[in-house]
């Protein structure tokens, strides 16, 4: 794939343009809004040159959706996350994408059959989430409606890894894809230990960002318990499992965020972050996920060249 379409240049799709022009590939912008797609250029143009990213990679404002799809063969659709605006767009879309382009969604709540199934070409459609923002963070979660064409997945994982992502493929879809899902148990957990007085804000926050989280930097959790019992995750399973399944059901307890809790937590985490300071902080956030993303792959080399020894790192 040489030419990629971004409809939508807000945020995400900003930082979608920017991974695809790193990659050399020829980048069309394209917003509704007024001056989104050229603020959007601007940014990753500037971005580019403070990386030394590609100078010879093409990136074009389109004035309409015609001649930003024309001729394109992957389209990355990053508009706002209402469906009364992605199912007009995709019914667009579907009448003006070239036959064999792939026509890709960066929705992170809805599955691609709430917007694609009345085309007459949705088989080329499905979902492929990032983790925001995805210049920074790899991860990339690829969900195929009923109707996709396996090739279609196949090609959007290919292009996902010549890209510099990290795709992870789901066999169908699933409310919350994967990551968003993992992350809830995570958030549930912690606002109900929050609620019930056991500990604070900071405390959540420094168990994982101090505790569960450095060995979660650069190996998921299966492989984190894999390595935590002398025989590996069975014996971990034998030894372990009747903890975490009375773990689960005292945590099998859905409970709403509510407005007095959330009042808590925000009076908690603004005497670490002031309001005003919260751009400064997301800049702060950015600035470590570059750097960490760089070490991670400077120790993880590391740790191979010598045989991933855990001296190694």
């Amino acid at each position: 794939m040489k030419r990629i379409a971004i409809v939508g240049c807000g945020t995400v799709g900003a930082s979608w343009a920017l991974v695809f022009a790193r990659a050399g590939l020829e980048v069309m912008l394209f917003d509704e809004a007024p001056g989104a797609a050229d603020r959007a250029h601007e940014s990753v143009r500037g971005r580019l040159d403070a990386d030394g990213g590609p100078m010879t990679a093409k990136i074009t404002v389109a004035d309409c959706l015609e001649r930003a799809v024309a001729d394109c063969d992957y389209v990355q659709e990053s508009a706002p996350e209402r469906l009364e605006i992605k199912r007009p767009l995709h019914q667009r879309l579907d009448t003006l994408v070239p036959p064999t382009a792939i026509v890709a969604s960066s929705t992170s709540g809805f599955p691609a059959s709430a917007f694609t199934e009345p085309l007459a070409h949705r088989r080329r459609c499905l979902v492929v989430h990032p983790i925001n923002p995805p210049h920074l963070i790899p991860l990339v979660e690829i969900v195929p409606a009923p109707w996709t064409d396996p090739s279609v997945v196949e090609r959007s994982a290919a292009l996902m890894r010549d890209v510099g992502q990290s795709p992870v493929r789901l066999s169908r879809e699933i409310n919350g894809f994967l990551v968003n899902r993992l992350q809830s148990a995570i958030l549930g957990e912690a606002f109900r230990l929050v609620e019930d007085g056991i500990c604070s804000v900071d405390d959540v926050d420094r168990a994982v960002s101090d505790g569960l989280g450095l060995r979660w930097f650069f190996m998921g959790p299966f492989e984190t318990i894999d390595l935590n019992a002398r025989e590996g995750i069975a014996e971990y399973c034998r030894n372990l499992g009747p903890m975490y399944r009375t773990l689960a059901e005292e945590q099998a307890d859905p409970r709403d965020w509510s407005e007095t809790l959330v009042a808590d937590v925000e009076r908690q985490r603004r005497l670490y972050t002031k309001a005003d300071d919260l751009a400064a902080r997301r800049q702060w956030r950015d600035r470590c996920l570059t750097l960490l993303v760089e070490a991670k792959r400077q120790a993880l080399g590391n740790a191979a060249a010598g045989g991933g020894k855990p001296t190694d790192l």
